[in-house]
């Protein structure tokens, strides 16, 4: 990361760094699939693995008694990401990578609409669904949706 990379997280909202590392889980994908073109299992490797890491980062700070049905519908998400990722690397699947890449990109999408939302009603700052970042509340209004993913 570059000084102006790490001056421009310094100053980020927790949603903004979750969007942040989202966009790493997306880059750490493309370069697996970059790897697997190239037939480098070294690098497929090591790109598959952080962007697992940045997944169970997600996973592990999810706070599941705050964060409600929207955190468990994280819960399993991540899960089926990273179960995504490790078949996608077993498999040295490009098809899965790419999968992972496109559901990825939606839930960031997702995050992206709520921080926009809350910066139209006025909101300063939010916090990611379940996410125990040190302060309360952790939900969204209004984001009480049900959904569940499947890898």
């Amino acid at each position: 990361m570059n000084a102006y990379q790490s001056t421009v997280l310094e100053g980020a909202s927790p949603v903004e760094l979750t969007i942040a590392l989202y966009d790493g889980i997306v880059r750490f994908m493309n370069q697996a699939i970059e790897a697997v073109e190239q037939n480098d299992v070294d690098k497929r490797r090591a790109s598959v693995k952080r962007a697992m890491d940045i997944v169970m980062h997600l996973q592990v700070t999810l706070d599941r008694k705050q964060g409600g049905k929207p955190a468990e519908a994280l819960t399993e998400f991540y899960t089926a990401m990273f179960a995504l990722m490790l078949q996608g690397s077993q498999a040295n699947s490009r098809q899965k990578f790419e999968q992972v890449i496109a559901n990825v990109r939606n839930v960031r999408e997702a995050w992206k609409q709520a921080l926009a939302e809350a910066a139209h009603s006025g909101v300063r700052e939010t916090k990611p669904i379940g996410f125990d970042l040190g302060g309360a509340p952790t939900q969204f209004a209004g984001n009480e949706r049900e959904s569940s993913w499947t890898a």
